[in-house]
């Protein structure tokens, strides 16, 4: 199924990135994506569960959390997952396109530990 996403920072992951990349809790916050109760329900997928992301640069996996996002549109905190969707140009700016990527979601297995 296609969707929105739009990645951005948050003061939570601002905050974490000054303890590490590699802490825990900065790759739980960097892989949870905000998903309506709607678009849950459609997808087949409950809180917690994995989903596959891709778009045409690439793939990532994350975990869902059900939260205040419109129907249609999902949101991440920016993180080593959102590079991975991240394309190369920059439309002259010197900053690739870092909202509003069309993307397809499917339920994935549960991340190996």
């Amino acid at each position: 199924m296609k969707f929105l996403l739009n990645p951005s920072r948050t003061a939570k992951q601002g905050a974490q990135i000054n303890v590490g990349k590699d802490d825990e809790e900065y790759r739980r916050i960097v892989t949870t994506l905000t998903v309506s109760a709607a678009d849950m329900a459609l997808l087949g997928i409950a809180e917690g569960d994995w989903v596959l992301v891709r778009n045409e640069f690439g793939e990532a996996r994350f975990r869902c959390e059900k939260g205040k996002v419109p129907d249609g549109m999902l949101f991440v905190p920016y993180g080593p997952p959102t590079c991975r969707l991240m394309g190369g140009s920059t439309d002259g700016t010197g900053m690739p396109t870092s909202k509003g990527w069309e993307v397809e979601v499917e339920p994935a297995e549960p991340e190996a530990s």
